[in-house]
């Protein structure tokens, strides 16, 4: 395959396990997993899957991130705002400056895609 169409490999064996940074757990003992599996040419943008455990954090954004939701169910709820009910097959965004909580109601699983720069 050309350096200009990557196609995403299954997640490896060996996925980050500590919570994503601005995320901080508020109610249970959720998980997650995260594999970066993509950097784009330029170090720009990083694309993978991530993986939760029912619970919820408190997030904190800096970046923008594209979602296409494959498993499990999550509420989002911006602080201040109105919850999101997300389902397998939704497509989603989250712009920089979010901040709100995420609860996983199933257990997730989802592809992203995170502009650095």
């Amino acid at each position: 395959m050309s350096d200009m169409v990557f196609r995403l490999p299954a997640p490896g064996p060996e996925p980050r396990l500590t919570d994503l940074d601005g995320w901080v757990k508020v109610e249970g003992n959720p998980t997650m997993k995260t594999w970066v599996q993509h950097t784009s040419l330029d170090g720009s943008v990083i694309s993978g899957t991530w993986e939760a455990t029912p619970g919820s954090w408190h997030a904190s954004y800096q970046f923008y991130e594209f979602v296409h939701l494959i498993e499990g169910q999550i509420t989002i709820t911006p602080d201040g705002a109105d919850p999101v009910t997300l389902r397998p097959g939704d497509a989603f965004v989250v712009e920089p400056g979010f901040k709100g909580v995420w609860k996983i109601e199933a257990p997730v699983k989802k592809h992203f895609c995170i502009k650095l720069k």
